[in-house]
């Protein structure tokens, strides 16, 4: 382990700042999931049905968003691909309060369509800024300024509901994501190699270009051969041309991460309120926050990386055994052991899409991959309340460990017949996400 790396990268002034705001401008959006649902059942006197169905349109209006908000960087650059979301944001969120359901739900979509895409700018941003054997620490950082962000969000969205009120509240939510949005432009960290604040090798080799385009030597980023871009998909000139069977291996990952997240969310409230203790769910966050911070701290010192399926395989394992607390105290403790890996997997995946997509669609990619999560956590909710429902709290941390476990293991085998089917023909980047070491 090499923990000086992250005092290497915090010395370094202009990414500091990055891990600052991004930890700040997640805020209201960490705040706006909760008082969303507050504001349809109290202010409006709905069920928390209706409050999902919100939920769920945000939901998918951010999945499709955050690819389309990441190309429009990539191709206009940081500062113009901001602009509608800045001005989305305002909007939507000053008129959605005022909103009968049936628009609010349109609101909602359009919300998360147009939200301002800090999740993948930030990781773009820090994939440029560092040299590729800091990544991983620097994203571990990230990781762990996430957590800290989603510790704080929901209390203060609460806080908004509870002392002035949920109208008033969304408004503040939508002006602090434009002001998020406006910090990201006013600050305008590089998301591309060469661009002011990048980092550049002292003895970088000179670039060179392929025949077909897509760049083979760049300086301080990942060798991308124009066969491991086009695997999946072929030599095609389509806008998923970098998609390939590795990346999207990380994908399921992140969406196994997503699932099991949310999934545990609810089996957590539930175990609570069938003991009548919900009043001690911060106990339970405590435990399994923490754990988060320091296998992040953990991982982002390691020297080298982890397969994140391999990760998140047992992460899921291990969140099966929280069905069996009986309070707050014993799902907290058995809370720490997947919590240890929670920001590990999410910092893994985010380092391994860095490494295998080209610079120039990375900004896109790390737009699916936060959309991936963003489904899994869509669909990890929705199947651990109904097993919840159907049988009993412990049976939602069996469904999602069960799913997440089955998704990582058939990303694994998937890796592995590849591999020997290829030899050879598959790329060093490939071996590195099944765990085996680079040819000498």
């Amino acid at each position: 382990m090499n923990f000086a790396s992250y005092r290497e990268i915090l010395a370094v002034a202009s990414v500091r700042r990055l891990i600052l705001i991004a930890m700040v401008a997640r805020i209201p959006h960490a705040a706006a999931g909760v008082l969303l649902t507050l504001h349809v059942v109290q202010t409006m006197g709905l069920s928390y049905t209706a409050a999902g169905g919100v939920a769920a349109a945000i939901t998918i209006g951010m999945a499709v968003g955050a690819p389309w908000r990441g190309r429009q960087v990539d191709i206009y650059g940081l500062r113009r691909a901001l602009i509608p979301s800045v001005i989305a944001e305002v909007v939507v969120w000053s008129v959605a309060p005022f909103l009968n359901y049936q628009l609010l739900v349109v609101a909602a979509v359009i919300g998360g369509l147009f939200a301002v895409p800090i999740f993948s700018v930030v990781r773009q941003a820090l994939g440029v800024m560092v040299p590729q054997d800091q990544r991983r620490s620097a994203y571990a950082l990230d990781s762990m300024g996430s957590e800290l962000t989603f510790m704080v969000g929901p209390a203060a969205g609460v806080m908004l509901a509870t002392t002035i009120h949920t109208v008033v509240g969304l408004v503040i939510i939508g002006v602090s994501s434009a002001l998020a949005g406006l910090l990201l432009m006013w600050t305008n960290p590089p998301t591309r190699t060469g661009q002011p604040g990048a980092y550049v090798e002292v003895d970088a080799k000179p670039k060179a270009v392929a025949d077909n385009g897509s760049l083979k030597i760049s300086e301080g980023t990942t060798t991308v051969s124009s066969n491991a871009v086009g695997r999946f998909w072929g030599r095609t000139r389509n806008n998923l041309s970098w998609v390939n069977l590795a990346v999207l291996a990380v994908l399921g990952a992140s969406l196994g991460a997503g699932l099991v997240l949310s999934g545990t969310d609810v089996g957590m409230v539930a175990v609570l309120r069938a003991n009548d203790q919900v009043g001690e769910l911060g106990i339970v966050f405590f435990f399994w926050c923490g754990a988060s911070l320091l296998g992040g701290l953990i991982y982002g010192a390691l020297k080298r990386s982890i397969n994140p399926l391999w990760l998140l395989g047992i992460m899921a394992v291990l969140t099966i055994p929280m069905g069996f607390a009986t309070n707050a105290w014993t799902l907290g403790l058995l809370s720490i052991l997947p919590g240890l890996l929670c920001a590990p997997v999410l910092t893994s995946s985010a380092e391994h899409i860095a490494d295998l997509v080209e610079e120039r669609r990375r900004g896109e990619a790390m737009g699916w991959y936060g959309s991936s999560m963003t489904i899994g956590s869509a669909m990890g909710a929705p199947f651990a309340g109904a097993m919840i429902d159907s049988i009993g709290p412990w049976a939602g941390f069996v469904i999602i460990g069960v799913i997440a476990g089955a998704l990582a293991v058939a990303g694994l085998l998937a890796q592995r017949v590849i591999r020997n089917r290829n030899g050879s023909g598959i790329s060093d980047d490939f071996d590195d996400l099944i765990g085996e070491p680079d040819p000498v």
